[in-house]
């Protein structure tokens, strides 16, 4: 297996995502410009910085911003409890093994990796998927949440979807129409369309070898440890419960960031 160390220049890791970001579109885009700087460095300034902090992902778990019980009944607290602390806890310490065999920089962020994972082991694209994965999936969710967008964000669902309610059939009728253990994600794509698809597994958007690629908005984490304590095989009922915590000024900031650049 190859390993790659990513304690590298700016021009050296454009270099090194070179097919991620022909597979993306990203490597000209105003996507790009934004995405690169957040996750290869280069900008030391103030709004520089708040980029690579909302954008970038690092390898280690991310204390929850809110307490197990704190999006009941949405989704309850044994839920909660058992998602964040054995199973997305897993990935987290599953990656930094397949970090450390295979000659990973863990302080470059994830991203980089995700965009190059046809590069590394099943076992990274497993555990560094769910880990990106869950990171993105608590910060989008909130016990303040649900509502709608506003903003940019909120033109862009109407001009794309043609109002928010199609958005949100589009949205679930992708995550419930995973079949098996999945994400649904509503992603940035290589034009700053907003796009709606499903990834299996723990794979993402970000992956080279996604067939739906584009850059995380939000996504929804529709396997049945997600949701079935609560919801037993009622996976409809649990998609449609999401929009209660979606954290839209999470997906606002990282939408503005992305097409702001």
């Amino acid at each position: 297996m190859k390993k790659t160390t990513f304690d590298v220049s700016r021009r050296k890791f454009l270099g090194h995502s070179s097919k991620a970001t022909l597979a993306l579109g990203i490597g000209s885009s105003v996507i790009g410009s934004a995405f690169l700087t957040a996750c290869g460095g280069g900008d030391s300034s103030e709004g520089g910085d708040e980029a690579k902090i909302l954008l970038s992902t690092g390898f280690g778990q991310t204390p929850l911003a809110y307490a197990y019980d704190a999006l009941e009944p949405h989704i309850d607290a044994l839920t909660m409890e058992i998602h964040y602390t054995k199973h997305a806890a897993a990935y987290a310490n599953n990656l930094a093994e397949a970090a450390s065999d295979e000659g990973v920089d863990v302080s470059r962020p994830l991203e980089e990796v995700m965009m190059n994972i046809s590069q590394y082991s099943t076992k990274m694209r497993n555990n560094g998927g769910g880990h990106y994965n869950h990171e993105l999936f608590w910060k989008t969710m909130s016990p303040n949440g649900g509502g709608q967008p506003g903003g940019d964000l909120a033109e862009a669902i109407n001009g794309g979807f043609g109002s928010f309610e199609e958005f949100q059939k589009q949205f679930e009728d992708a995550a419930k129409g995973r079949f098996g253990s999945g994400w649904g994600w509503l992603v940035l794509d290589a034009n700053n369309l907003l796009k709606i698809g499903s990834t299996p597994n723990q794979d993402n958007p970000l992956m080279d070898i996604s067939d739906f690629q584009g850059i995380p908005l939000l996504g929804i984490d529709v396997w049945e440890h997600a949701y079935y304590l609560n919801y037993q095989n009622r996976r409809p009922d649990y998609v449609s419960a999401f929009w209660n915590v979606v954290n839209w000024s999470e997906v606002e900031k990282r939408y503005e960031t992305l097409t702001k650049g």
